[in-house]
């Protein structure tokens, strides 16, 4: 009966840990960020988690080519405009949805997908796409941690030595 107790007390104290650690988002190795622009009326706001560099060969090795791909780490990276808005030359209605993404050495797929709540893309359906448009990656500084960012009416996905310029209006 001792052994019985002292296992689920065990059992417990590492249950309770590892729940305690996975609820905290700023404790992963690939930690939160959020990103806010405005363009027009329209307020939009990026959330994902930041993977690294640390080392790897990301586009093409670690994040392999024609693949969909989350956009960051652990939970789909969302998107979320409160104004309707046109992205990638296509119309988005105003919403929060998941932003995918099927890199490519000359050409990336950009996917905003109406199940915005999912982890990865391991349940990816593309019926779901609102909107999906192509664009060109350019070479740039190296950026150790995946970032977003906006200027004017582009937001740009740095990472490694690539940038993925997104029109917005």
């Amino acid at each position: 009966m001792k052994l019985k107790l002292l296992a689920l007390s065990i059992l417990a104290a590492f249950t309770f840990n590892s729940n305690a650690q996975h609820g905290d988002k700023q404790k992963r190795q690939s930690p939160p960020a959020t990103m806010e622009h405005k363009v027009g009326d329209a307020s939009i706001t990026i959330n994902y988690s930041q993977p690294s560099v640390k080392g790897r060969e990301i586009f093409g090795e670690l994040v392999p080519y024609g693949n969909v791909w989350r956009t960051g780490a652990n939970e789909a990276t969302t998107f979320t405009t409160d104004k309707d808005i046109t992205i990638g030359g296509q119309k988005l209605a105003a919403g929060t949805y998941a932003l995918l993404t099927i890199p490519g050495k000359d050409e990336w797929t950009v996917i905003l997908n109406t199940e915005a709540k999912q982890w990865g893309a391991y349940k990816y359906d593309e019926e779901k796409d609102a909107v999906r448009f192509t664009v060109k990656p350019v070479s740039h500084d190296m950026t150790e941690a995946m970032t977003f960012s906006a200027k004017k009416n582009t937001i740009y996905l740095d990472w490694a030595e690539t940038r993925v310029p997104m029109a917005v209006k």
